[in-house]
């Protein structure tokens, strides 16, 4: 899997695969839709204490971003480790910066 860098994009292992995410315009938007919020500096305050539906919105948004529209849609069947959501959700926030 060949991650662009330079876009932001990162690779994490859900469920057992390797996962593109990537946080871009989009998925932000998608984000603060999902959560209700106004603001990026309402986002960063939320991220500080994100519920299982926000994680999953959150996930979700990120994965669609990184190209991964498959499991960003089926992510409620999925066999994800909740750690395993909350590590990508960070390095994909990471590698955006």
């Amino acid at each position: 899997m060949g991650i662009n860098g330079a876009r932001g994009e990162t690779k994490a292992v859900l469920a057992g695969r390797e996962r593109r995410l990537c946080l871009t315009l989009g998925a932000l938007a998608q984000i603060e839709t999902a959560l209700g919020l106004e603001s990026v500096g309402a986002l960063a305050e939320r991220m500080r204490a994100l519920s299982g539906r926000d994680l999953v919105a959150v996930l979700a948004a990120l994965l669609r971003g990184g190209g991964e529209l498959e499991l960003a849609t089926d992510l409620d069947r999925a066999a994800i480790d909740p750690r395993e959501a909350a590590e990508a959700v960070a390095k994909a926030f990471a590698a955006a910066a």
